[in-house]
């Protein structure tokens, strides 16, 4: 793996070495493509080994930790006790055999994290709702990852609501709601750029991207998605986080949805380029993007693997579009891009190596379990979570994978960790663990 890397990292639109330090402020780190640039990052541990603290989080969520010198700061959502267990079982038969959870009196919550210790600085009600819509069986009401910035966090529950909070005095500094359907829980993360706070907000109902100040919540724009060919709401929905790309000089904000996958102007949401990627839909893995690709997957339905060209204007669904691949192709984790080798694992755990040039498969292996959360890149190692509490991490020799660790814990693994040096912040079910020598 340290030859593929050393050799090839030129080509990556973003340096590893501009990601190392004690920030993860996003959804997949700094860059927002699962690379840190962590020194000593531990790849051995278990419920008695390499453990620096474990605390016991209320509530649910499957929000990944974000990280900003000392604070660590995730969402939960908590309901009336015994709501879940009673209203899951009257779902269960309404839905076509997909399990789904509804709850009572929710409270959606923001807590703030010592790093050091572990203790709960803060534990702050953002929102309340007394009767939230269904949540699917393996998603949860706080499901989309906070966003940080210096002495500011933004918080996002999908349609139940999105505010910033100061991150000194955990005051409130605004609230916004932008009401949809999502038919199975919220997903999307927002993103920032810049003096915007961008939110993706496709639902089954209506389908439209909007950006807010983020020093004061107002509206600077909302965009329409393009036209689906669904009739049915269900595939119009999607989950998926933006990718900000920066193409020849031009900031780009690129967001996948059902059918389409549009790259917007972030300073007037006007759409740079689209692509028509066929019928999936459902989208919830982000993108990944080199200095001239992106790459995708295309959802649920029959998930495809998709390599763009970046750059172009319009409709460039004909000209753009340099290959597709079903092969164990992911709905749910994102993919991995280290150089010109591109990492997959499907939903049912099997991992693929790919070249991101031609789509030729170096590898693929089998490593058990289901997946949700996305694969991360740390001191050349790639590390791979399932819900089953198991991860494994391994290496890449060029033609073959060389499994280092398969660690298991206590809890099912939903979110995508954080790593930052010498330390991996994990969050299962139930627990928030700091992991490090």
């Amino acid at each position: 793996m340290t030859r593929v890397v050393s050799l090839l990292l030129p080509i990556l639109g973003f340096s590893l070495a501009s990601q190392a330090g004690d920030s993860w402020p996003q959804f997949r780190g700094p860059a927002g493509q699962g690379h840190s640039g962590a020194a000593n990052l531990p790849f051995k541990w278990s419920e008695s080994e390499n453990i620096r603290w474990k605390i016991a989080l209320p509530g649910q969520g499957h929000s990944s930790p974000v990280v900003m010198g000392d604070q660590i700061w995730v969402t939960t959502a908590v309901h009336e006790a015994g709501s879940d267990d009673e209203l899951a079982r009257k779902t269960a038969d309404l839905s076509g055999g997909t399990e789904f959870r509804l709850a009572r009196n929710l409270s959606l919550r923001a807590l703030c994290v010592d790093r050091r210790s572990g203790s709960v600085l803060r534990d702050i009600e953002v929102f309340s709702v007394a009767e939230p819509d269904q949540v699917h069986a393996i998603n949860s009401y706080a499901s989309p990852t906070p966003v940080l910035e210096p002495g500011r966090v933004y918080v996002h529950f999908g349609t139940y609501g999105t505010a910033c909070l100061d991150t000194d005095s955990g005051d409130i500094l605004w609230k916004r709601t932008f009401p949809l359907q999502h038919n199975v829980g919220p997903g999307s993360s927002p993103v920032v750029v810049g003096d915007a706070l961008i939110i993706p907000c496709d639902g089954a109902d209506r389908q439209f991207v909007v950006a807010v100040d983020k020093a004061t919540g107002e509206t600077m724009w909302e965009r329409d998605r393009p036209p689906s060919r669904a009739k049915n709401g269900d595939f119009k929905k999607s989950f998926s986080t933006p990718l900000v790309v920066d193409w020849q000089g031009q900031t780009q904000v690129v967001i996948p949805g059902s059918q389409w996958i549009v790259a917007y102007d972030p300073a007037t949401g006007n759409a740079i380029w689209q692509v028509d990627h066929g019928d999936g839909f459902s989208v919830v893995p982000r993108p990944v993007a080199s200095e001239s690709h992106l790459f995708f997957s295309t959802g649920f339905s029959r998930p495809e693997v998709v390599a763009l060209k970046l750059g172009g204007t319009g409709d460039v669904t004909a000209t753009h579009v340099d290959w597709r691949l079903a092969r164990q192709a992911p709905s749910m984790a994102s993919p991995l891009l280290v150089a010109n080798r591109l990492y997959t694992v499907s939903d049912g755990g099997v991992a693929v190596c790919l070249d991101a040039a031609t789509n030729q498969v170096h590898w693929q292996e089998r490593l058990g379990g289901n997946y949700s959360a996305s694969p991360l890149l740390a001191d050349d190692r790639i590390y791979f979570f399932n819900r089953e509490g198991l991860s494994t991490v391994l290496t890449d020799n060029g033609d073959k994978p060389e499994v280092v660790a398969e660690n298991e814990l206590d809890g099912a693994i939903f979110a995508t960790p954080a790593a930052l040096d010498g330390e991996l912040l994990l969050r299962t079910e139930s627990h928030l663990y700091a992991i490090g020598e």
